[in-house]
C-alpha cells in the first residue's frame, strides 16, 4: 500500500479540521503533521526562513510518502492561511532546494475542506490542481465536508463523502 500524510493546516489544533481528520483516518493508517506545531514563516526571496521547520517537514514527507492530503478549514472562502503560507514556502523547493523539489514529481495530492455548512464555492479547488500540475504531482481530488446544525458533529452525508474519499486514498 502507498503511503499517505495529512497535512493538517488549522489555527486550532484540536478543532473541527481534526475532528474530520480523526473521521478519515479511523483506522490510523495515514500519519498526520499540525502545521500549527511547526515553525513555518512566509516566503522570503533571500531565503532567510531557510533555518525554520518548513525544510525538515518537507524531506520527511517527500522521502517517506507518495500521497499527501491537504486538510484545511476554508477561511474567506480559501484555505487557510496557515496553509497558504506552506503553498507559498514551495517556492523554496523551485529556487533554493531544487532537487528536493524535483521529488515530488510523480506522487499523488488530494485536499479535504471543512467548514460550518455545505457551500463551498466554485474555484476552491483551484490553486491546489495548478499547483499539482506545476509540480508534476498527480491530482486525486478533494471533498468538503461539513458539520450538522448544532456544530457538534460531522454532517452524515459528508461523512460518507469522507468513506468514498478514504477508498480513493487507500488504493
Amino acid at each position: 500500500m502507498k503511503k499517505t500524510i495529512i497535512i493538517q493546516a488549522s489555527s486550532k489544533s484540536n478543532g473541527n479540521t481534526n475532528r474530520v481528520i480523526n473521521y478519515l483516518n479511523n483506522n490510523k493508517s495515514f500519519d498526520v503533521i499540525d502545521l500549527k506545531t511547526k515553525n513555518i514563516g512566509v516566503f522570503e526571496y533571500d531565503f532567510s526562513n531557510a533555518n525554520d521547520d518548513f525544510i525538515p517537514v518537507m524531506e520527511k514527507v517527500i522521502n517517506n510518502y507518495d500521497t499527501i492530503v491537504f486538510a484545511t478549514p476554508v477561511y474567506w472562502y480559501t484555505m487557510s492561511a496557515t496553509l497558504k503560507i506552506f503553498f507559498d514556502r514551495l517556492s523554496d523547493l523551485l529556487k533554493y532546494k531544487k532537487e528536493l523539489g524535483r521529488l515530488l514529481r510523480g506522487k499523488n495530492m488530494a485536499v479535504i475542506s471543512n467548514s460550518g455548512h455545505n457551500d463551498l464555492k466554485n474555484g476552491f479547488e483551484m490553486p491546489f490542481i495548478e499547483s499539482a500540475n506545476y509540480l508534476g504531482m498527480n491530482y486525486l481530488g478533494s471533498i468538503h465536508s461539513w458539520l450538522t446544525e448544532d456544530g457538534e458533529n460531522i454532517h452524515p452525508e459528508a461523512m460518507d463523502k469522507i468513506d468514498s474519499f478514504r477508498t480513493i486514498l487507500t488504493q
